[in-house]
């Protein structure tokens, strides 16, 4: 029988339904809340990614790292049955504590006595978070994806420690974003009927690009079909004190290495207030494929919000200097450390990049079809 007591939540006056904050108001099995954190040096020897979910409906709750050095991927993954204390947010050895919402977080990895990741980080935010576009998807009828975002950027100390190395982070050599997100989002396990056979996906492109610079914070987002129709789109300025600048509809001109789709520069075409042309330029530093380590689809052997048991932590390394070891890598989104230019000024963060299937405007046909 479930045990239906009040959870310590409950304490507090944050209810939005007639229910125990054990329970979202959903009964969607992908029901879900979970958060992101990139970590990057400014010279592209590092990219850490880091990130903590619960899903209410299935009962779990897991956490995953990774670190990428040189061609290798460090990773610590973690999974275990989700608890009714919604304010530990920790699950194994990785853990994220709330110093001060919205402003001051730590984020741990203890260490396992071998040479695989650890951290002890402090992310201190530079700029105040802001809202992502409401995220909608269908398939069909169907309603797959509903998530509410917020996005943020900072400044990252402390240390991180992985194949015998010891990495200082320096201030002002160090970049940090982060990403949460709650609502509905696929997990795998369901069966997709009659909506994943009739509507089945020819194409999909993405780009998610938050951007830190000294005094201003820059987000662009665009989410296109394979006809190139854009169903997400954001271009925003912010800076501290001063009302948010939309700058626009962003075009991306991105120039690929060939024979792939991966990234290696990119011009994204904004436009200010008074409709004047910005070029926000991408230079990629390093890469981290989402399918390998860190738990995205489509990865082939841990994937977030599965049930892998009670006290579930995994810890491998994953070489990286053979693309073909890594298939279906390709077939999900990428995190690209990078630097950025805009109107003089030199920035850094997470060029977020997938491209998969048709997309007309690249001049892609289809799953096959990659840069010339």
């Amino acid at each position: 029988m479930a045990d239906d007591r009040p959870v310590p939540l409950d304490e507090y006056p944050v209810h939005q339904v007639p229910l125990s904050m054990k329970h979202v108001a959903t009964g969607d099995r992908n029901a879900y809340d979970r958060c992101i954190f990139h970590v990057l040096d400014h010279e592209g020897r590092f990219l850490l990614i880091l990130g903590l979910g619960v899903y209410p409906n299935t009962g779990v709750i897991d956490a995953y790292a990774t670190l990428r050095t040189g061609e290798t991927l460090h990773a610590v993954r973690a999974s275990d049955a989700l608890g009714d204390d919604r304010m530990r947010l920790a699950v194994g050895p990785l853990r994220i504590t709330v110093d001060e919402p919205l402003k001051r977080l730590r984020l741990t990895c203890d260490p396992d006595g071998t040479d695989s990741l650890s951290y002890d980080l402090t992310w201190n935010a530079d700029f105040p978070a802001v809202w992502e576009p409401h995220h909608i998807q269908r398939r069909g009828d169907r309603l797959t994806l509903e998530g509410r975002r917020y996005v943020q950027a900072g400044g990252v100390q402390g240390v991180i420690r992985a194949g015998g190395e010891e990495i200082t982070l320096a201030p002002g050599e160090w970049t940090g974003t982060r990403d949460r997100s709650w609502g509905v989002r696929p997990i795998p396990g369901e069966e997709g009927g009659r909506a994943a056979a009739e509507h089945r996906t020819e194409g999909f492109h993405w780009i998610w690009a938050p951007v830190r610079f000294d005094d201003r914070f820059v987000m662009v987002i665009a989410q296109e079909d394979a006809d190139g129709h854009r169903s997400l789109n954001e271009a925003l300025l912010v800076r501290n004190g001063v009302r948010d600048v939309q700058l626009g509809w962003p075009h991306a001109d991105i120039h690929y290495r060939s024979g792939t789709r991966h990234p290696e520069r990119a011009a994204i075409h904004l436009t200010d207030p008074s409709r004047k042309p910005l070029e926000l330029g991408v230079e990629v530093l390093t890469s981290s494929p989402l399918a390998i380590g860190a738990g995205y689809p489509p990865a082939d052997d841990w994937q977030h919000g599965t049930w892998r048991g009670r006290g579930w932590t995994d810890r491998r390394a994953y070489d990286l200097s053979d693309p073909t070891a890594h298939p279906l890598a390709g077939y999900g989104v990428t995190d690209h450390a990078a630097r950025f230019t805009l109107d003089g000024r030199i920035g850094y963060g997470i060029f977020e990049h997938g491209s998969f299937g048709r997309h007309d405007p690249s001049g892609f046909t289809g799953f096959d079809s990659v840069a010339p």
